[in-house]
């Protein structure tokens, strides 16, 4: 559980950085559309992300080790529970 807190930390900043991204291309690319919303949009997206990989990391052997956790965070990790279908 000490783990919680940086873990929530990091997904938050996930949602940050993926959100900031798409401001801008999203005004330009679709003026119609509110760049709060594409924002939003963004930041969930990453962070469910981030969560699935914790939760399909976890859901192999009931831990999250350091390398998994820092994988999950890590967007050009190699997922390799899609290779497998």
């Amino acid at each position: 559980m000490r783990m919680l807190g940086p873990i929530i930390m990091r997904i938050t900043a996930v949602f940050l950085y993926s959100a900031m991204a798409v401001i801008g291309g999203a005004s330009l690319i679709a003026p119609e559309i509110p760049a709060h919303q594409a924002a939003m949009l963004a930041g969930i997206s990453a962070a469910a992300h981030v969560i699935e990989k914790l939760a399909r990391a976890y859901a192999d052997d009931g831990k999250i080790t350091l390398e998994e956790l820092n994988a999950a965070f890590n967007p050009s990790a190699i997922d390799h529970h899609h290779d497998e279908e």
